[in-house]
C-alpha cells in the first residue's frame, strides 16, 4: 500500500490527496507534524515538509509538485496536467499561481498565523499580517471568480490540478471560517462544483482537536 505522509490543514498535502483521490489511486495517510522535526521523517524527507509519498514498491517521492508531476506521469488518467501543450502551460501557470503567490498573500498570512504558530509553538498571531491576508483575499477570491465565469473549470474545459491546486488552500481558509463567500458568489459556484467530488469527501470530513470547523464546511450546498 502506498503511504502519503501528509497534515490535513497543508495545502500542499490536500493538493495531492484530491490528485490521488481523483485518479483512484488507494492510499494510507499518516499524519506529520513537520514542526516536530523527527529524525524518522527526515529521513524520507531532508527537506522535513509535508507532504511525502511513499509508493508500495519503497519509492519516496517528496514535495507536492514532485508527487503531482509523477502522479501524471505513472499513472495517466485521467489526465489533470492538460493534454495540449498549451493546456499543459495553462494548468502549470495556475498550479504555480496559487502555491506561490495566493500562499505568499493569504494561506501563511492566515492559516500560517493563526493556525501553524500555534500548532508550532512560535507564539501570537502577528496582527499586521492577519490584516494584509484580510485585505489580499478578496481580490483573490475575485480571480478564481473571473476563471470560473469565462471557463468550465479554472484552468479551461476540463478538470484539472489547478481546480485542486486552488481548492486545497480554499479549502483550509474555508475550514478556519476566513472565507465569507456572500461576497465571492462567483468563486462559490466553482468551489461547490469542486467539492461535489467524491475525492474530496475525505477533506470535508478532516477534524483537527480543539478546532471545529464552521458548520456550512462539509455542506455540499453551503
Amino acid at each position: 500500500m502506498r503511504i502519503l505522509h501528509h497534515f490535513s490543514l497543508s495545502p500542499y498535502s490536500r493538493k495531492v490527496r484530491l490528485m490521488l483521490g481523483e485518479k483512484r489511486l488507494p492510499f494510507e495517510p499518516l499524519t506529520e507534524r513537520p514542526w516536530e522535526k523527527r529524525p524518522e521523517f527526515a529521513r524520507l524527507n531532508p527537506a522535513q515538509e509535508v507532504p511525502v509519498l511513499v509508493e508500495d514498491n519503497g519509492l519516496i517521492v517528496p514535495d507536492s509538485s514532485v508527487i503531482c508531476e509523477y502522479l501524471e506521469e505513472a499513472y495517466p488518467d485521467p489526465c489533470l496536467l492538460g493534454r495540449t501543450l498549451a493546456e499543459r502551460v495553462e494548468v502549470r501557470r495556475l498550479v504555480a499561481w496559487f502555491d506561490n503567490v495566493f500562499a505568499r498573500d493569504v494561506t501563511r498570512k492566515l492559516l500560517g498565523e493563526k493556525i501553524f504558530k500555534r500548532l508550532s509553538g512560535r507564539g501570537n498571531p502577528d496582527g499586521t499580517a492577519l490584516r494584509e491576508g484580510y485585505a489580499n483575499i478578496r481580490p483573490h477570491l475575485d480571480y478564481i471568480g473571473q476563471l470560473a465565469e469565462t471557463r468550465t473549470w479554472l484552468a479551461g474545459g476540463t478538470l484539472s490540478l489547478a481546480d485542486f491546486a486552488a481548492a486545497a488552500h480554499v479549502s483550509c481558509l474555508d475550514f478556519i471560517g476566513d472565507i465569507d463567500w456572500n461576497k465571492a458568489p462567483a468563486a462559490r459556484e466553482w468551489y461547490a462544483r469542486v467539492k461535489s467530488r467524491p475525492c474530496f469527501r475525505p477533506l470535508l470530513n478532516d477534524r483537527i482537536p480543539g478546532m471545529t470547523p464552521p458548520d456550512y464546511y462539509a455542506n455540499l450546498d453551503f
